[in-house]
């Protein structure tokens, strides 16, 4: 497995959010942020995260 992960209390870190907004996302949807889930765990992957990110990366106001 080549694939890094990152689990939900780094990436709550890393985006200045709390877990609890992740999971809120997740149950919403409505960021479509990829997770995968085994069981009760949940991670995601960086790689879905740089594309997510890169997705609502903006040059102005207008296109937000």
């Amino acid at each position: 497995m080549t694939q890094k992960y990152i689990s939900p209390e780094k990436l709550a870190e890393e985006l200045e959010t709390t877990v609890g907004t992740l999971a809120t996302w997740r149950h919403t949807g409505r960021y479509n942020l990829a997770f995968v889930k085994v069981g009760r765990k949940v991670m995601y992957r960086v790689e879905d995260v740089q594309k997510w990110l890169e997705n609502r990366t903006h040059h102005h106001t207008g296109e937000a």
